[in-house]
């Protein structure tokens, strides 16, 4: 089937059809939602940010020039909107309500699907552990596959900070993520090590 490229969405939706608007929605609604959660990990934040996203999206439709892709302009958004919710609320949440997400991709096997869901609740309430910043380039490099060119851009950074950013965040990653193993080992066989 023929699928309308962005721009032919974005300037029907300028010219006020609705249809358009609702295409170009439902096409980026998910991964939306998905940054939003892994930025703020808790479910109802995550609907409100992607809500407040989308709102900012449509007050500055207009203003979209096509000089960089869509997408990228779109997630540029979304990174305001997340610096802005963390200024307003700084969340101060238990990391055991970080919401478990679910890969609809997922094996049959009850095993393998645990598994993964254990591994990416432990690595998103990891990167909770994280500095806004980190958050974010990690995001967009491992989430959005974005290149270091499209992470300083969207950021404002120089595309050595974007690396160097990226590898500071990798290394408290690989540091929390084993203190979580080392906790969930000593839980598991109920015995404390010392």
């Amino acid at each position: 089937m023929f699928k309308r490229s962005d721009d032919v969405l974005i300037s029907q939706a300028l010219a006020g059809k609705k249809s358009a608007w609702v295409t170009l929605v439902k096409r980026y609604e998910k991964g939306i939602y998905n940054y939003a959660l892994r930025m703020v990990s808790n479910h109802a934040d995550a609907m409100d940010l992607m809500q407040d996203i989308f709102i900012a999206l449509f007050r500055n439709l207009h203003t979209f020039r096509a000089e960089s892709p869509f997408k990228g302009w779109l997630y540029k958004i979304a990174h305001y909107r997340c610096i802005e919710y963390y200024r307003k609320k700084r969340p101060m949440q238990s990391l055991d309500d970080t919401p478990e997400q679910t890969d609809e991709h997922s094996s049959d096997c009850p095993e393998q699907t645990l598994f993964a869901q254990q591994q990416s609740s432990t690595l998103i309430k990891s990167m909770q552990r994280l500095p806004i910043k980190q958050k974010l380039v990690v995001e967009l490099k491992f989430f959005q596959q974005c290149t270091f060119e499209d992470i300083a851009h969207q950021l404002g950074i120089s595309t050595n900070t974007a690396k160097s950013q990226l590898y500071s965040a990798l290394d408290k990653l690989k540091l929390y993520l084993a203190d979580d193993l080392i906790k969930q080992n000593i839980n598991s066989s109920g015995v404390e090590h010392v």
